[in-house]
């Protein structure tokens, strides 16, 4: 008889929060964000479950990351073609958007000297709620709006291509 040692596997975990793609293709350059998608499930999202003043993964479990195939212009800065984690700082009434090179991070965890981009956008209150954090790319001529909302906050950052 031949004994066969058995293997023990964890059964696949299901993520509370899954992965959303938003993408999309201005003159040649293709638009792409990836992101862990929370739900609100009755929470008060923006200053509790996520506090205001604190870097935020903008969005669930891996830092959300945007890919740009040609140059764009965010701010008056220019971006180069790349991809980019986008680390959040959430306030009552603008937000930090911070442009990161390094990838495959998991939640805040970054090197802040890797930071390509800083800028500040309005935050706005929205009339209704979003359960799921969303993102929307909005195409707009060479223009791009990246739309953040989640629970009744919009936060818009412009987009444009080169």
């Amino acid at each position: 008889m031949l004994a066969v040692p058995a293997l023990a596997q964890d059964a696949p975990q299901v993520r509370l929060s899954p992965v959303a793609i938003a993408a999309t293709t201005v003159n040649d350059t293709y638009i792409r964000v990836v992101y862990g998608q929370p739900h609100k499930r009755d929470r008060v999202v923006f200053g509790e479950l996520v506090p205001y003043g604190q870097v935020w993964r903008t969005g669930a479990n891996e830092a959300t990351e945007i890919t740009f195939t040609g140059d764009v212009e965010i701010a008056g800065e220019t971006i180069e073609a790349g991809t980019y984690s986008i680390f959040s700082i959430p306030g009552e009434e603008e937000w930090t958007i911070i442009l990161n090179s390094g990838l495959g991070l998991w939640g805040t965890r970054y090197n802040a000297d890797n930071n390509v981009f800083t800028a500040t956008f309005p935050s706005e209150t929205m009339d209704v709620s979003w359960e799921a954090f969303t993102i929307r790319l909005e195409r707009d001529e060479n223009k791009v709006h990246l739309n953040m909302m989640w629970d009744d906050t919009k936060v818009v950052v412009p987009i444009m291509v080169k």
